[in-house]
């Protein structure tokens, strides 16, 4: 039986944690259509008849800009030398000819070849492609740039290819008992995942910077066993005040639909109703201070 950890890497919004969902069935990782709407990593533990592989979800590598971007990029970064193999998820290009490694997927790879350890390639949103045999010479000019063990053309989103990738890193995986419990899904808490959910719904419902300068806190978790469900307070931090009145909305317009949609996420998730209190806070430059970093989970 073979039991192992992979570490899932690239570039913000190429479709890691659509990925990583897909490959354990379940919702696990936060998605959007922003970059970097991942900051931690995620951990989720996929199962099979030949034994079990551990995946890490990481942040996207990109030039950070602040302290957030950088505990971002060393959590991803970080992940390489705890793995026994990585995943490299990419995107498809226009064409074979414009085929080239970005700067952070060069840094990536020369981390993977100091670390000694394997890497497969991921090609993903292949559902897009229209013309499919345009993927060959793509797959040869990718395989030119890289010592890769596999290629493996993907739609995360669909499904379609994510056997044969499974496939392909299970090869690279050492022999020994499982690492979790076959019934554990993620390390990760139910209040970490529910904060997530709530962060989604703030990067589908913010504009622009907005996001970037959110954070979430669980304040207070109740679990009623009479009433079978849970209450929980959770605080949004933002840098100004004139970002609180944003996320507050006109009338609190938008704190609500924010709630009433984190709210239903978190119930699905939960499997039982959840009750929702949600506090916006201000506090200044939060993404600058490790100390504050540190206390909402994005720091030592």
């Amino acid at each position: 039986m073979i039991a192992g950890t992979v570490a899932i890497l690239g570039r913000p919004n190429v479709g890691k944690s659509t990925l990583l969902n897909q490959i354990v069935g379940q919702k696990l990782a936060i998605v959007s259509a922003k970059p970097q709407t991942t900051r931690n990593r995620i951990l989720g533990v996929w199962n099979g008849p030949d034994g079990q592989i551990v995946f890490v979800d990481t942040p996207g590598v990109h030039a950070a800009r602040n302290a957030l971007g950088h505990f971002m990029v060393d959590e991803a970064l970080g992940a390489i030398e705890d793995v026994d193999a990585v995943l490299l998820v990419v995107t498809p290009p226009e064409s074979a000819h414009a085929v080239r490694l970005a700067p952070e997927e060069r840094r990536i790879l020369e981390l993977v070849k100091a670390a000694r350890k394997p890497a497969v390639l991921a090609i993903n949103k292949v559902d897009t492609v229209k013309d499919k045999p345009a993927l060959i010479p793509v797959l040869t000019a990718w395989n030119e740039l890289g010592s890769f063990s596999a290629l493996v053309p993907v739609s995360a989103r669909r499904g379609s290819g994510v056997p044969g990738l499974i496939r392909e890193l299970a090869k690279l995986m050492p022999e020994g008992a499982p690492l979790y419990s076959p019934d554990l899904l993620t390390d990760r808490t139910e209040r970490f995942l529910a904060g997530e959910l709530i962060r989604e719904q703030l990067f589908g419902a913010l504009k622009q910077e907005l996001p970037y300068a959110t954070a979430v806190l669980i304040d207070n978790w109740e679990e009623r066993p009479d009433r079978n469900d849970v209450v929980i307070d959770a605080s949004i931090l933002v840098e100004r005040d004139s970002q609180k009145l944003i996320v507050v909305g006109k009338g609190g317009a938008m704190i609500k639909e924010v709630g009433s949609r984190a709210r239903h996420e978190i119930t699905e998730m939960l499997g039982r109703p959840a009750h929702l209190r949600l506090h916006v806070k201000v506090a200044p430059e939060w993404t600058e201070s490790p100390s504050s970093l540190a206390h909402v989970g994005y720091g030592k």
